[in-house]
């Protein structure tokens, strides 16, 4: 696989202009001591404490003002979508199930069994089942995105990339801060922390979270006004540190979620047919349905972190559990009635479908151990062991909302799975200037699944109980990276990487209208990169880029079509990827400073015989027919959700006014158009979007106490982001503008 010509002469030609013309900038920059600077980055990217610009790996950090700001509106980890170069997040599930996609790479899979070639590693923990990677994002030191395969030190089920999320720790300094916001369709939030020490070697932090947010969707059908669109979500972290002064460390964390509220509202016939826009008229506010709508969550975990140094040597113990409950329901046609039990609408509705999905019980343990070098020589290194075990139950409902509501379908599926693993990295300094990096991990992997179907909805066709049926897989693969760091001044760092990760075989048995298991082998990326990051004009601009191209074999894709909207794993031929990232942070001033980013994705499936069913009628398919009769070829197509284009930036400008100080915080982020599902239809290729977001504070009594007035999405851009594939054009739509004001207080 070769990259694209024009792509790859225009940004080497970036990279090499900004090396080639850093010296005559950083000659033009004021000498005086006094010029403010940017901060050095750490972050944790290769489990050690290190400055971002000295990393071979391509990472963006967003720091904690950041977040506060995308999350001042009460959003859940959506959030992240487009505010990192090549990052997407999406969800048909609604504030759980986050689907996260890096470089153009992810699965649409929307069972509660999925696995995803992007892991999420919090506090130190990945949280593998995707209702657990919606866990809120509060009190937070900033989250971590790192693109390419991460296979050496994260483990299987990386090789996209990881999302990282590092909490405030405990320490002894006395800190109080709480948080209020109030804002659109009567929401209210509430952010608090509570840091101290205990005793001379012991300290703890208590940080809780409050989101609420009225109904404030009518449904049409009942006449009900405000019906839909409302939530409670809480959470809460204590955290214990003990630190013995010298040579040993311990923090226990414990952390648990509730959420009730409404799940995703999907909407039928939303998209006008032959296109991809809204229909004349559409309203945000209004939706027309007969089901019931009801999603309610709850999550407990804790981790216990150990750290023992010893000279120079640090021996690391990560111990983990999590634990969940789940039960989201759904209108899923869109609509009410059907054409055979009028009246029906809006629109044409085939046949009515609503149903559920609940988790009873999850369960998750998993054990780290490692061990890393502390010395200032030419060789530091790591090595560990890694254990993950998990037990999954999951239930699905049918109901028939037609004829009463009352349940007419009821399936069971058990997985467990178990993964254990062997890691060890060296970094090796050839020269003052040069760092070579090398990684392996050997990883073993297994999963015992069964389905059951002991309730057909489909029972008036003589469709009846099915299973169980039974599925086992495992395999053991290495993953492994080398990466070389040139340092060519003390402003520029080159890097070129190539790295292979893998994921773990996949089973699916929705068996609730379907009467198969499918089983996706394990899949590989193989990924090279090269890049250049640099600190220019005496440490005002940071400017960082990187060209990438990678080659996913034996791709896990999930194809959902036909008329019951089943999911099917099956494995393509390759999936081919390729683009460039650009990152930039500028201090113009002491009182102003921008950051913005932009990536290129360009992803293909390659595999000319591979077909599928497409949507089981009302769309327009530009596919070519496959071999058998309802299925068409999808070779060529790019990868579902990757849109080519996405761009973001922010601006932060202070200045003294009264007693204390005014900050203006702006921020915009754009996403190209993409491709909703695995084949290409002309209502399913959606269009670009955008948003802005703006905040102004007032700050006194030395930044310790603020009031600020914000407002997300400001032009009310309404978009569609996501779709159900029957045959009545089901889609779903973007937030609502947002306006809210917010008061906070910090004690030291």
């Amino acid at each position: 696989m070769t990259m694209r010509p024009g792509i790859t002469t225009r940004w080497l030609s970036a990279l090499l202009a900004a090396t080639t013309l850093s010296p005559a900038l950083a000659q033009q920059a004021s000498q005086d001591e006094d010029q403010p600077a940017l901060e050095e980055v750490l972050v944790t990217a290769q489990k050690r404490s290190e400055n971002l610009q000295e990393v071979p790996v391509a990472v963006t950090a967003m720091p904690s003002e950041q977040v506060e700001l995308f999350t001042s509106s009460g959003q859940d980890i959506r959030f992240l979508r487009g505010r990192l170069p090549s990052l997407q997040v999406e969800s048909s599930f609604g504030r759980i199930f986050p689907r996260f996609y890096i470089r153009g790479y992810g699965n649409t899979d929307f069972d509660l069994n999925a696995s995803q070639p992007v892991s999420f590693v919090y506090d130190d923990v990945v949280l593998e089942n995707p209702v657990l990677k919606g866990f809120p994002v509060f009190d937070t030191a900033r989250i971590e995105v790192l693109r390419g395969p991460q296979g050496t030190l994260f483990g299987r089920n990386t090789p996209a990339g990881i999302v990282k999320v590092e909490s405030r720790k405990p320490s002894q300094d006395f800190e109080a801060i709480a948080k209020l916001s109030y804002g659109s369709f009567n929401s209210a939030n509430l952010e608090g922390a509570l840091n101290g020490a205990l005793s001379d070697n012991w300290s703890a932090r208590l940080s809780v979270l409050y989101n609420h947010r009225s109904d404030w969707v009518d449904n049409g059908y009942t006449g009900e006004s405000d019906a839909l669109g409302g939530y409670n979500d809480r959470a809460v972290r204590l955290q214990f540190g003990y630190d013995n002064g010298e040579d040993y460390r311990l923090l226990f964390n414990i952390h648990a979620r509730n959420l009730d509220g409404t799940a995703r509202l999907f909407r039928a016939n939303i998209i006008e047919p032959g296109t991809n826009n809204l229909v004349a008229g559409f309203d945000r506010d209004t939706i027309y349905i007969d089901g019931r709508n009801q999603q309610e969550l709850d999550t407990l975990g804790f981790n216990i972190k150990a750290e023992w140094d010893m000279g120079g040597l640090l021996l690391t113990s990560i111990t983990a559990y999590e634990s969940a409950e789940q039960y989201s329901r759904g209108d899923i046609d869109g609509g009410y009635g059907a054409s055979f039990a009028p009246p029906y609408g809006p629109g044409f509705i085939p046949f009515a479908a609503e149903s559920a999905d609940g988790i009873p019980d999850l369960s998750q343990w998993s054990q780290e151990l490692r061990l890393s070098s502390r010395n200032d020589g030419p060789l530091n290194w790591q090595a560990g062991l890694f254990w993950f075990s998990e037990d999954l139950t999951i239930e699905s409902f049918s109901f028939d909302t037609v004829f009463g509501g009352g349940q007419n379908g009821y399936a069971i599926q058990h997985q467990q799975t178990d993964a254990w693993a062997l890691f060890g990295s060296v970094d090796y300094a050839l020269t003052e200037a040069t760092t070579l990096k090398a990684g392996l991990r050997w990883s073993d992997d297994s999963k015992d699944f069964d389905a059951e179907r002991t309730q057909s909805p489909l029972s008036f066709l003589g469709i009846g109980p099915i299973g169980p049926l039974y599925a086992n897989v495992g395999d053991s693969k290495l993953s492994w990276d080398f990466s070389l760091n040139h340092a060519l001044n003390d402003d520029i760092n080159l890097y070129a990487r190539v790295a292979k990760g893998f994921r773990a075989p996949s089973i699916q048995g929705r068996v609730l209208f379907g009467d198969v298991v499918s089983v996706a082998d394990s899949e590989t990326n193989l990924s090279f990169e090269a890049g250049i990051k640099s600190m220019l004009l005496e440490d005002t601009l940071r400017l960082n880029a990187n060209i990438f191209s990678y080659t996913v074999d034996n791709p896990q894709l999930t194809a959902v079509g036909g008329q019951n909207n089943f999911n099917t794993l099956i494995n393509a031929d390759e999936v081919n990827g390729q683009g460039a990232e650009l990152e930039l942070e500028a201090l113009l001033g002491d009182n102003l400073i921008i950051t913005a980013s932009m990536s290129y994705n360009d992803t293909e499936i390659a595999d000319d015989t591979l077909a599928i069913q497409p949507c089981g009628g009302g769309c327009t398919v530009l596919d070519p027919a496959g071999p058998v009769d309802g299925t068409v070829l999808i070779g060529g197509n790019p990868l579902p959700h990757a849109p080519k284009w996405i761009a973001n930036a922010t601006v932060r400008w202070n200045t003294d006014l009264g007693e204390g100080q005014l900050v203006v915080l702006g921020d915009w982020f754009y996403r190209g158009a993409e491709n909703l599902f695995l084949y290409e239809a002309a209502e399913f290729n959606v269009d670009a979007m955008q948003e802005l977001g703006l905040r102004v504070a007032y700050q006194w009594d030395g930044g310790d106490q603020e009031v600020a007035v914000f407002g997300r999405n400001l032009t009310d851009e309404t978009a569609i982001v996501g779709g159900i594939d029957f045959n009545n054009l089901t889609g779903f739509v973007n937030e609502p503008r947002f306006f809210g004001i917010e008061y906070r207080i910090q004690m030291h």
